[in-house]
């Protein structure tokens, strides 16, 4: 292997130690940093029990799993690293103090892609003296087994940075997107906002449960955009005529659904409207068994589709 042989982790909490399992997957040697005393531990549990479902889904590559290290200097993590996945808490400045820590350490070429679902490319840029060679790679999580990566560069990144994460992802078994507009949340947990937005509204008003408002959206569209995208099913429902013929027919039912759709907040009296909803849809499974049959269920649809895209 010759492409980012080197990988190192930066921060080993839960979703660090997901990209770190899915790193040594693919054969890579992976240098872990993380401050905290345990840590070497929790991640070496988490990449045993992560392991299973990465065969399963056959990620796993020829040659894996790579050498495994552990580091309480960041500099030390970097200094031999292709590629770094920095995932430290989301607080500007524990990122731009780990920055100025590790750059002159970097090798030339190496890229770093930050995993920050809620801070911007250009805030945390601010860190750098040269962020030509520092990207977004925002996961979904758990790494290891959500495919989904956005990418972000902007005017202060070298072009070859984006592409090189790209290529890096992809090596790993990641499908990758590109972010073109800085935006609060990026592009999917935008997405995922909005549906829930519309969700907690619809238990407020009181029109259907927090229980029947979740099947229906695993038990209905759900499927679907495990498929494709919304714009392109649309199209699908048009007919011969497409997506032009479907605006045609269900621009005004669209524009009156739109009209309609709620705004809540997630104050206190939402909030505790939600937990009793979950706790009653939650009553007969542990926060653990919950998680293993959500894993599992992924782990089951990723390998049918996985299956069918390659035909």
């Amino acid at each position: 292997m010759s492409e980012f042989k080197n990988v190192a982790v930066l921060g080993a909490g839960v979703i660090g130690a997901s990209w770190a399992a899915l790193f040594l997957a693919s054969g890579r040697n992976v240098a872990v940093f993380d401050p905290a005393q345990g840590m070497e531990d929790e991640v070496r549990d988490y990449v045993r029990n992560a392991w299973p479902t990465l065969v399963e889904l056959g990620l796993v590559k020829a040659g894996a799993p790579g050498e495994l290290s552990f580091h309480s200097d960041a500099a030390e993590a970097v200094r031999n690293a292709d590629f770094i996945q920095e995932s430290v808490p989301e607080r500007i400045g524990i990122k731009h103090a780990l920055y100025a820590q590790i750059e002159p350490l970097l090798r030339p070429g190496a890229v770093v892609a930050s995993s920050a679902s809620g801070l911007p490319l250009s805030e945390m840029q601010a860190g750098w003296k040269d962020p030509s060679h520092f990207v977004l790679g925002h996961p979904f999580n758990p790494p290891h087994l959500i495919p989904l990566v956005e990418v972000m560069g902007n005017q202060h990144t070298a072009p070859q940075a984006v592409a090189a994460a790209e290529r890096f992802y992809e090596l790993v078994g990641k499908v990758t997107i590109r972010v073109h507009r800085e935006v609060p949340g990026h592009i999917a947990n935008r997405l995922q906002a909005a549906l829930w937005r519309e969700a907690i509204h619809l238990v407020k008003i009181g029109a259907a449960s927090v229980e029947d408002v979740d099947t229906a959206v695993w038990a209905g569209p759900g499927l679907r955009w495990a498929a494709m995208g919304p714009s392109l099913l649309f199209h699908l429902g048009g007919g011969p005529g497409g997506l032009e013929s479907f605006c045609e027919k269900y621009t005004a039912s669209f524009h009156r659904w739109w009209d309609d759709l709620g705004d809540p907040r997630l104050d206190a009296e939402t909030a505790a409207l939600l937990v009793q909803g979950v706790t009653a849809e939650s009553a007969n499974g542990s926060q653990a068994e919950l998680s293993l049959a959500r894993d599992a269920l992924i782990t089951a649809m990723l390998k049918t589709t996985a299956n069918l895209r390659r035909k």
